[in-house]
């Protein structure tokens, strides 16, 4: 288990991060997602102490990372980046071999050994003896993830390890590191700015902005329920990205957004609310998502009739399990119009001045 209490960094007199706390259990992949400069990357790397935070706890399996037993907890964690950062001069199998044989783990033929199953894992056995130069963009990433394997880590952290690539090494991407976390049974804790990769790979999504974690839950109930503006525009805005103001001005009446649970996605209940109800469904907006755990769904609608009508009709949705939100101009759907400003943590600020820890040089044997 991986527990984060409280984090707080800031980066001249700029609170970045504010009172961040997260608990992962083992298996699980997490999804940190958010704007740039929501200070995602900023939060991995204070979880393998690449940065050190102000103040706050990082725990692995109970025991809490200080300055004096960072590189052995670390030695417990697999780190992909976003850039794959191989070692140009090294090959492939010595990339991967670099980080036991230094830390003495293993003898550099049985690292060889193990350089080999992993690429076999990754479908590049025959690419040991090759130098990155020689390697695609989709190619590297996945030796860097075979890298990141090298230690048996109990958790693995990956930095936008798909922002670079094109779509088709994306989806080769996560289909791997879906099968090395499941085969494992190691955490993931991955940061991206693309829903498309965390509803493809995690369990559970964590939501930032401005230094906070504002929402949290799982990949289902996040899409079907979001509750925040930056929530809901990222959940959508993939899709569209229509201000409420347009959609009230095409509709007469009040707007809703339903969410569908994959049970129900397939179900003509549109249609069938509009017949037993004798309303109108105007439709304006919709997609369907296809998660790890099932597709789910929402439609932006507004009905048309008698508000005793359009209640019953609400009623019988939610009597089926879907989620009904009203929307207004104070929770509408344009994130980049209604998410909040940063602000200035006393907690964080006090305690970033007053009693920083010191910090720690990362060591630099294949981290």
């Amino acid at each position: 288990m991986i527990e984060i209490r409280h984090l707080c960094k800031q980066y001249g007199g700029q609170v970045i991060l504010h009172d961040l706390s997260v608990t992962i259990t083992r298996g699980e992949k997490i999804c940190v997602i958010g704007p740039s400069g929501s200070g995602k990357s900023t939060f991995l790397r204070c979880l393998n102490r690449l940065e050190t935070p102000d103040s706050g706890q990082v725990l692995i399996d109970g025991e809490e990372i200080t300055d004096s037993n960072v590189n052995r907890i670390r030695s417990r964690m697999g780190m992909v980046f976003q850039h794959f950062n191989l070692f140009p001069h090294l090959s492939v199998a010595e990339n991967i071999a670099l980080a036991p044989v230094k830390l003495g783990w293993l003898t550099k033929d049985q690292a060889r050994e193990t350089a080999h199953s992993l690429l076999a894992s990754v479908g590049l056995e025959d690419k040991i003896d090759e130098f990155p130069s020689r390697l695609s963009g989709g190619q590297k990433q996945r030796v860097a993830i075979a890298r990141a394997l090298a230690l048996n880590p109990r958790l693995l952290l990956s930095d936008e390890s798909t922002s670079a690539l094109d779509p088709v090494n994306t989806e080769l991407v996560l289909s791997l590191l879906r099968q090395v976390v499941d085969d494992l049974g190691i955490s993931i804790v991955l940061i991206t700015h693309q829903m498309e990769v965390a509803k493809a790979l995690c369990d559970r999504i964590a939501v930032m902005e401005n230094g906070r974690i504002i929402e949290e839950n799982t990949v289902e109930e996040l899409f079907l329920r979001p509750q925040k503006p930056m929530t809901r525009h990222m959940v959508r805005g993939f899709d569209e990205d229509i201000p409420l103001e347009r959609l009230t001005d095409i509709a007469s009446a009040p707007v809703y957004r339903l969410g569908f649970r994959p049970q129900s996605v397939k179900r003509p209940l549109i249609s069938d609310i509009s017949r037993r109800f004798d309303i109108d469904v105007n439709i304006l907006a919709g997609n369907i998502n296809a998660l790890v755990g099932g597709d789910v769904g929402y439609l932006i609608v507004s009905f048309e009739g008698s508000a005793q009508t359009v209640q019953g009709a609400i009623d019988a949705l939610r009597g089926e399990g879907v989620e009904v939100f009203r929307l207004d101009q104070t929770n509408g759907l344009n994130g980049r119009t209604a998410t909040g400003t940063a602000d200035s943590s006393p907690a964080c600020t006090e305690t970033a001045a007053n009693t920083a820890l010191p910090q720690v040089v990362p060591a630099s044997a294949g981290e």
